[in-house]
């Protein structure tokens, strides 16, 4: 067991940051088993890592679709960032740097292809059956998904970071909300986190990408550096780095003075600036937007097609591969292989569809959309004549 509250968490500045909840429930795992060296919270790190979603983030979008320019912000980039602005804040708050890595490592397991956009098409695709949102879906993941439908087997704490870190609200300030949830049960996008290093990460996935999204777009040539408004300049500074340290000084010095995870007035007034710059600059900008049709058509049609394959096929596994395509015979194999967990766990395989796409990376979803339309079987035909 770690230390007791009073010894792991201590004080800065006179006050003390500690978690109510017993260490005992937020070190919990749903399966107990017998803890090693790591302890408990490295040890979600090192499951977390070597998970299947945790390696396809590399080719997932951040905010440009499909990156191939090596330098450009993927997803698994953005969660080491959060990951290390996150174990910065926490240190200077002597709070738990474990646990804070691990729930910034899993926070964004369940996006999409295509990022927010691909997160907005399956919810519109998903409205009649309750729609859905990549923090739900990262608790999915880590509790029914990943190893075949057994999941990791995480802590409370690190679960309950994940499911409520919600990085698209912007408050000023926050508190851990001291409350034992069925997290497994949690529909609607309304809770704090349960720990300091929880409430912690979800201020820092919003340090995180608002400067490194701005250096990507002057990268690309989206945007010039004079281009960014003075008021926020003025405060927060003009690159990354430095709008980075800017806000992590401020929170915790804010953290000091108020005994809460925020940020000043006036960097808070700054941050609201860049943030609504970048939605009109960024992520409306017609380099998006321009081709959003393209993307939301690609995945109404994995999700159409694979759904009158499911309809045909069902758990005849053997007929995926008359399709005759790829992207029909992986579907098939990863029926085959998820088939106790459809069929024991869920008693339903009406959620497969969803959590086959969602899964996908950006390229492997366009990849798939080509063996609908043409596949590569075909395309060889002749090349043996």
């Amino acid at each position: 067991m770690r230390p007791s509250h009073g010894e792991a968490n201590g004080t800065t500045g006179g006050r003390a940051f500690i978690n109510e909840l017993d260490d005992a429930l937020l070190v919990r795992r749903e399966h107990p088993r017998d803890e090693d060296l790591r302890g408990y919270y490295f040890r979600d790190i090192t499951a977390i890592v070597h998970s299947y979603p945790f390696r396809r983030l590399k080719h997932k979008t951040q905010v440009f679709f499909a990156p191939k320019n090596d330098h450009i912000c993927t997803r698994i980039e953005h969660v080491m960032h959060v990951a290390t602005i996150s174990a910065t804040i926490c240190k200077a708050l002597d709070l738990d740097v474990d646990l804070a890595w691990a729930i910034s490592l899993g926070h964004d397991l369940g996006h999409t292809p295509f990022g927010h956009l691909g997160e907005s098409i399956l919810q519109e695709l998903l409205k009649e059956r309750g729609g859905f949102s990549h923090e739900i879906y990262s608790l999915r993941q880590v509790d029914r998904l990943i190893n075949y439908g057994r999941g990791l087997n995480l802590t409370y704490a690190v679960r309950d970071g994940i499911i409520n870190h919600c990085g698209e609200a912007f408050e000023q300030s926050i508190r851990p909300d001291f409350r034992v949830r069925d997290l497994g049960a949690i529909e609607r996008l309304e809770y704090y986190p349960c720990t300091w290093e929880g409430t912690v990460m979800r201020m820092a996935d919003k340090v995180a990408y608002l400067g490194r999204d701005i250096e990507d777009a002057i990268h690309l040539g989206v945007l010039k550096p004079d281009d960014l408004p003075a008021e926020a300049v003025a405060v927060l500074g003009r690159t990354n780095s430095e709008i980075i340290d800017a806000m992590v000084k401020d929170i915790i010095a804010c953290a000091e003075s108020s005994g809460e995870i925020g940020f000043s007035d006036e960097v808070f007034g700054a941050l609201s600036l860049l943030a609504d710059f970048n939605y009109e600059r960024i992520y409306l900008s017609p380099l998006l937007t321009d081709f959003h049709e393209y993307f939301e058509r690609m995945l109404r049609i994995l999700f159409d097609y694979l759904g009158e394959l499911f309809a045909r096929c069902g758990a005849d596994f053997a007929r995926y591969e008359r399709e005759r395509n790829r992207l029909a015979v992986r579907f098939g194999d990863y029926l085959a292989k998820m088939e106790g967990f459809y069929e024991t766990s869920e008693r339903s395989w009406d959620r497969a569809i969803v959590d086959y796409i969602a899964g996908m990376t950006d390229d492997f979803a366009i990849e798939s959309v080509r063996e609908i339309m043409l596949p590569a079987e075909f395309e060889s035909l002749f090349e043996k004549l």
